[in-house]
């Protein structure tokens, strides 16, 4: 058998997330197939296999997020023996097994001795059973075939804490007369204990003494709607339902549910949120009673008597939910998203930014390109303005190299760049991604234009290589193309300047003295202040104009 990794597909990418797989259990693959689809928080990369042979085990499912290094998919090698060997000793598949069912390592020796046969855990679970203290033989998996997941081995470890402060609380108990302790329940109104709401939602603080009171040595607990709580042993529930209940804190083998898979109790994502939303409400419930007063002194006087809270539905919602009717919408921060709103924040709280704006009359640039055109078109080139622009750019930058550099902090040294790799921001249902155009100083302006149009549909698409989208030393950001005019565009650090284009508008300038409609183009150049002074941005710019203004002036370059 051969296990395969997921491996390093760039650097600094430390995970990804398992997009969807290609093969199934039992298929033949050949060497350098796709195997799976990964989105880092870079790009969308291909995962091929290593080996001829046959798929023989999944380890990660669709939406599962993987640490670099951990096994993803095994596969039984041609030429190779297929029974597999543990630890020095060979076993069998199991008819299960063979069926496609994960195959799984003999447990660790448990000296309490509750460890016996084998278990369906990928490394990740076990290693976090080791960290929790949990006996990974005696947890139940919820995932495929019986494979114990990360979140069963929390599950388990919170069990057994649970029970743990059981066996504690009863010794307290017994030990010292009991105490005063709140208690969240749903009680009716009447007294059958039937609510007069629907949701059965509404919350009592009860108040239990020392033994006095009928309540004493009770618990805390969130019912359903029927009055029941929810304490299953096995729960079925997709790898995202799983994500948002840890998140939330929420054990899925008690949130309420009617659906069924496979004979087995099946959560969603949904359900799990009423849940928690529910035990939120209980627990401001809870609050709000011991603010009041509703627990105390007078209460514990009173012999515990039962004290109404006002209905769940008019108590405060959790920090960041709306408390009207709207719904809302939740996806995922992470992967591409995440990484580029990381890198915003890391440029915008490292380098402080200046931005410089100017217009400048494009009149001439807007003629030349539109003679231009229909020779580029004849080529199968769409010409468009950026690739004067990126043209200009690199001009501009050999007359004021401060900004062909990037600032080394470890080492406080300014890094000139004798090369020029511009960056071009393009907008994606990712995110703006920033593919680079290499060596634009040696590139004529077909040649760029294919370049963009090429990166710029990579990007897109997700197919772009990793390599494609670092080492630009100047980036350019057209958000003109949306109608855009003016804007404080934020460095792609840790370059040192950014140049944004607004829109070309036609506006009444003044020439020879007169007044007369001209092409005009907005600039907004930021740029990192640590390096790069606000007189230097403005000759940059005065520079930039020139070009754009009369861009016969680029055959000289």
């Amino acid at each position: 058998m051969r296990e395969f990794k997921l491996p390093d597909v760039g650097e600094g990418v430390a995970e990804g997330e398992l997009l969807v797989w290609h093969v199934q259990v039992g298929d033949r693959v050949t060497e350098d197939q796709v195997v799976a689809e990964v989105e880092t928080d870079k790009a969308v990369v291909d995962v091929p296999s290593p080996v001829d042979g046959t798929v023989r085990e999944l380890r990660a499912e669709p939406g599962d997020v993987v640490p670099v290094g951990e096994v993803i998919i095994t596969f039984d090698v041609d030429g190779e023996a297929s029974a597999e060997t543990v630890d020095g000793e060979e076993s069998e598949e199991t008819d299960e097994q063979s069926a496609g069912e994960t195959s799984a390592e003999p447990v660790d020796d448990a000296p309490d001795g509750h460890s016996s046969g084998r278990v369906f855990a990928p490394p990740s679970a076990r290693r976090l059973a080791r960290e929790l203290g949990v006996d990974i033989g005696t947890v139940t998996g919820s995932g495929p075939g019986g494979r114990v997941t990360e979140a069963d081995v929390r599950a388990a470890a919170e069990s057994a804490g649970e029970d743990a402060d059981d066996g504690d609380a009863d010794e307290d108990t017994d030990e010292n007369g009991g105490g005063l302790k709140p208690a969240v329940t749903r009680i009716g109104d009447g007294e059958d204990g039937d609510s007069d709401d629907e949701d059965g939602l509404t919350s009592v603080v009860t108040a239990i003494d020392d033994g006095s009171g009928d309540g004493a040595g009770e618990t805390a607990t969130v019912e359903t709607a029927t009055g029941e709580p929810a304490n299953r042993e096995r729960t079925l529930a997709t790898p995202a339902t799983r994500r948002v209940a840890q998140e939330l804190g929420v054990d899925l083998d008690s949130v309420p549910t009617d659906e069924t898979r496979d004979g087995e109790p099946f959560v969603t994502e949904a359900a799990v949120r009423e849940y928690a939303e529910a035990q939120q409400r209980a627990q401001a419930a809870d609050a709000a009673a011991v603010a009041s007063g509703a627990v105390g002194d007078e209460a514990h006087e009173a012999g515990a008597a039962e004290t109404a809270i006002e209905p769940a539905d008019t108590l405060p919602v959790a920090s960041g939910e709306s408390a009207g009717d709207g719904e809302v919408r939740r996806e995922p921060y992470r992967g591409v998203r995440k990484t580029i709103g990381e890198a915003m924040e890391r440029s915008k709280f490292t380098a402080p930014h200046v931005t410089h704006h100017d217009t400048v009359d494009v009149t001439e640039l807007v003629e030349t390109r539109e003679r231009l055109k229909s020779r580029a078109e004849a080529e199968g080139v769409r010409l468009t303005y950026l690739p004067f622009v990126l043209r200009a750019v690199v001009a501009a930058l050999q007359e004021h190299p401060v900004l062909n550099t990037s600032l080394d902090e470890e080492n406080e040294e300014i890094v000139y760049k004798d090369y020029y790799d511009i960056g071009v921001a393009t907008a994606t249902d990712a995110g703006l991604m920033v593919p680079v155009v290499e060596g634009v100083d040696e590139k004529g302006l077909l040649e760029i234009a294919e370049d963009v149009t090429d990166l710029t549909a990579r990007a897109r698409d997700r197919s772009i290589d990793l390599d494609e989208l670092r080492g630009s030393t100047f980036s350019v950001t057209n958000f003109g193309a949306i109608g855009g005019e003016y804007a404080t565009p934020i460095i792609n650090y840790p370059e040192t300047a950014i140049l944004g284009m607004g829109e070309i508008k036609q506006r009444p300038m003044v020439v020879d003295d007169e007044v007369v409609p001209r092409d005009v183009l907005t600039l907004s150049l930021s740029v990192d202040h640590r390096v790069v002074d606000g007189a230097d941005a403005a000759r940059f710019v005065n520079t930039l104009a020139e070009y754009l203004e009369d861009p016969s002036l680029l055959l000289l370059e």
